[in-house]
């Protein structure tokens, strides 16, 4: 199940996780953001249970991504124990983005 993450909810399901947390933070008018869609929907599928996988909208959520410096779209990170313990920017493979998922599960 993919989640929405929002400056309401972010304390408690991503800080407080008791699973990383995949964020992905992304703009609706964003193509290369567009193009990852799918990939993170397919995540948020195959890794349920183990990582928790959801999108931030920065354009409703400016406060988190500029706390979290996220500079270019998309931006996912990756949360350990309320920690931002890896970023990936930009489209990327499925594989390339499940390989870093991996490394913290």
């Amino acid at each position: 199940m993919e989640h929405k993450f929002t400056t309401a909810n972010f304390e408690k399901e991503v800080l407080d996780a008791e699973i990383p947390v995949l964020v992905d933070f992304y703009a609706d008018w964003c193509g290369p953001c567009k193009m990852m869609a799918p990939v993170i929907a397919q995540l948020a599928e195959s890794y349920d249970g183990k990582v928790k996988v959801g999108k931030c909208n920065i354009d409703e959520e400016d406060g988190l991504a500029r706390m979290y410096r996220v500079m270019s779209i998309p931006t996912m990170k990756i949360f350990v124990n309320g920690k931002d313990v890896a970023t990936m920017v930009g489209a990327m493979p499925k594989e390339e983005l499940e390989a870093e998922i991996k490394k913290v599960i």
